[in-house]
């Protein structure tokens, strides 16, 4: 506030004093007024409407201007840009060497064509450049051991889904070392956490301050970077699109546990890190016939069936484990069923293990 301020008054002096030198020059040359006069309506109008034209003509373009620089940062990545410079270095150098022969052709010959072959130059070299950018740095910098450490310690970004934030699970998967690069986080992403931290229901406003705690420990507390992008599309309304999008544009995969943004993302050719998949493919491994020991919890649905659950959650069904209610029992593995929202285990009773009192 206190900076618009400053630049609202900058702006209005500005005009104010080329509104008072606008106002000596007409006195000079008009005798039908006095210079205070036009100085004091002039100099007064300029600074007035400097005041308040200072968010069109100033705030609002720095703002719009710092915004597409952002963006543009964002969607380039810096071996684009290295490649794109020396691409017009190139096309400088040679229109350099080609302007003296050149400009001795006669007449207007002479002065139009080092200008053509410079605009010809640069719309040659800087899109190859950008088209073969890792090659022609690997080409470039090959030798030098230090670009080439950079070059292998350089970040890929990884987008994360609003789901991915507030489920946590990938604050324990990062700890883990599994994941490089940077953490990219949408502002769009980060708008619609707030907006669950501001809803009227307990649940989704719990979720929502769950989200926003948990991007703060990363923030804070994870080894690997985490970015907010300004980057937006403002002509997709949907937050799943926008993500999609997004890693089209930098070519980065998405964390998510989201089955429909997953289904979106792969038949649009984006790859996407599902933390259920990857929760899933750690499980241990059980196999029919396999004898394991198992605390029954609660009732089956069919009649007789016992409930227990394995230490990384997964759930086994116990035919005629009902009568082991509270107890640990042997039970020897049956089948295993893998489905979309995880694997479920079939047993039956071996022989009881430290039997409690049942109901």
């Amino acid at each position: 506030m206190r900076g618009e301020l400053f630049i609202r008054i900058l702006v209005a002096a500005i005009l104010g004093i080329g509104g008072w030198r606008l106002a000596t020059v007409i006195a000079e040359t008009n005798e039908a007024a006095s210079e205070l006069t036009w100085i004091l309506s002039l100099a007064i109008g300029a600074y007035v409407c400097g005041f308040l034209l200072a968010p069109y003509i100033a705030i609002r373009p720095w703002r719009w201007a710092r915004k597409r620089v952002r963006k543009a940062r964002s969607l380039l990545p810096l071996n684009s840009v290295i490649a794109a410079a020396i691409g017009l270095a190139f096309a400088l150098v040679i229109t350099a060497l080609l302007t003296l022969p050149l400009s001795m052709l006669p007449g207007l010959w002479g002065q139009i064509t080092p200008l053509v072959a410079a605009i010809f130059l640069i719309c040659l070299f800087v899109p190859i450049m950008l088209l073969q950018g890792p090659a022609v740095l690997q080409f470039f910098f090959s030798g030098s051991p230090s670009l080439s450490r950079k070059r292998e310690d350089r970040s890929e970004f990884i987008i994360l889904d609003t789901n991915a934030i507030i489920d946590g699970r990938i604050a324990d998967i990062i700890q883990t070392g599994f994941i490089q690069g940077t953490l990219l986080v949408p502002r769009f992403v980060l708008d619609e956490l707030r907006h669950i931290a501001d809803s009227y229901d307990p649940l989704r406003r719990t979720r929502g301050r769950k989200g926003l705690e948990m991007l703060t420990q990363l923030q804070k507390g994870s080894d690997i970077p985490v970015q907010i992008s300004d980057t937006d599309f403002d002509d997709i309304p949907e937050v799943d699109s926008k993500l999609v999008m997004l890693a089209k544009t930098l070519r980065c995969p998405i964390v998510s546990n989201d089955q429909n943004l997953n289904k979106v993302a792969v038949l649009q050719g984006v790859k996407v890190l599902n933390t259920n998949e990857l929760a899933n493919a750690v499980k241990p491994v059980v196999l029919p016939g396999e004898d394991i020991t198992l605390h029954i919890v609660q009732e089956g649905k069919e009649a007789g069936q016992g409930i227990g659950f394995l230490d990384d959650g997964t759930m086994v069904v116990v035919e005629g484990g009902r009568r082991y209610l509270n107890n640990d029992i042997s039970i020897t593995v049956i089948r295993v069923l893998q489905t979309a929202a995880g694997r479920m285990i079939f047993a039956q009773p071996k022989e009881p293990v430290n039997e409690r009192s049942r109901r």
